[in-house]
């Protein structure tokens, strides 16, 4: 399919979407607090969609003036076929092709990512000791995480750390993570805690916003703000030890005015926001009806920030 578009993916409030995360699976190893619950019903794999059925969907957006591509989950290495999946879209055309994971199974992938076109890698990480790890995680994979991120590191991948911050939990490993960074060079993102799922009830004790922390770095260390695009998701600095941070604000600084991403669930919704349950199943679509399909989906896209969502992050994509 050779779709010529009139224009870009342009809603009326002149958003371009040119950013998707495609989630691959609900599924992931790790039982993070913020992210689902300790036992939860994942999705049946028999409703995933094929990895043929993922190159259509995104080769048609990519038609339309898709740019990026970051691959997500659950975590999208526990998939078979994850592999054929990387090798399809590293055949599109993109600026970026990247991947969330949690690491844990990261470092078995690398040489096959080091010859794909995905070279962008974010992996969470929530402590720098074991013990919190595993009380975040319920996990006891620090090490094994650690490693990937190292690894990845010396092989030449763009690496970015992201950290969710909760108070009273692993607020206080902030300028641990300031050092591991500056010693690592690799870039380490404070995340907000979003009202989102299961969280939205205990949100207002564990949260810990940006503008606190960014305080109290600066009281340490001095800040060079770096420029960065207007539908970046964060906004970053550079520290006078040398770390690069950067800081994910949805809560108390949110971007939806700028915001440039669409998301696809593992079994073919196209979903328009993180906060928003809209959105429409594409698995099924014929060529001809995408370009009315995709500007229903501009519509429906928000303009300002929804407060929560009900469902856990896992079913959403991260």
């Amino acid at each position: 399919m050779n779709v010529k578009p009139i224009r870009p993916l342009i809603d009326n409030y002149g958003r371009r979407i040119r950013k998707l995360r495609v989630s691959l699976l609900d599924a992931c190893n790790f039982r993070c607090v913020y992210c689902m619950p300790l036992n939860p019903v994942f999705m049946d794999s028999s409703r995933w969609l094929r990895p043929d059925e993922i190159e259509k969907v995104c080769s048609t957006l990519v038609d339309f003036g898709l740019e990026q591509i970051r691959l997500t989950g659950g975590e999208p290495t526990l998939r078979d076929d994850f592999r054929d999946i990387v090798l399809r879209l590293s055949t599109l055309s993109l600026d970026k092709l990247g991947l969330t994971t949690n690491g844990w199974n990261l470092t078995k992938e690398l040489d096959f990512l080091n010859d794909s076109n995905c070279k962008h890698i974010n992996i969470s990480l929530d402590s720098l000791t074991k013990e919190i790890f595993n009380r975040i995680t319920k996990r006891d994979y620090l090490d094994k995480v650690l490693d990937s991120i190292l690894s990845a590191k010396r092989l030449g991948f763009h690496v970015k750390i992201n950290t969710v911050l909760m108070r009273g939990i692993n607020d206080h490993e902030i300028f641990d993570f300031i050092k591991f960074s500056a010693e690592h060079d690799v870039e380490v993102r404070f995340l907000e805690l979003m009202s989102i799922g299961q969280v939205s009830g205990s949100k207002d004790k564990l949260f810990v916003p940006a503008s606190e922390v960014i305080q109290m770095i600066s009281s340490r260390e001095e800040l060079t703000g770096e420029q960065s695009k207007c539908d970046s998701t964060s906004f970053n600095f550079k520290t006078s030890s040398g770390a690069s941070i950067g800081f994910i604000a949805s809560e108390t600084l949110p971007f939806c005015h700028n915001c440039s991403r669409w998301r696809l669930s593992a079994d073919g919704f196209l979903r328009v926001c993180l906060m928003s349950e809209k959105g429409i199943y594409i698995r099924d679509t014929v060529p001809e009806d995408y370009k009315l399909i995709l500007n229903e989906l501009l519509k429906m896209k928000p303009y300002r920030k929804i407060e929560r969502v009900e469902q856990d992050m896992y079913k959403i994509g991260g």
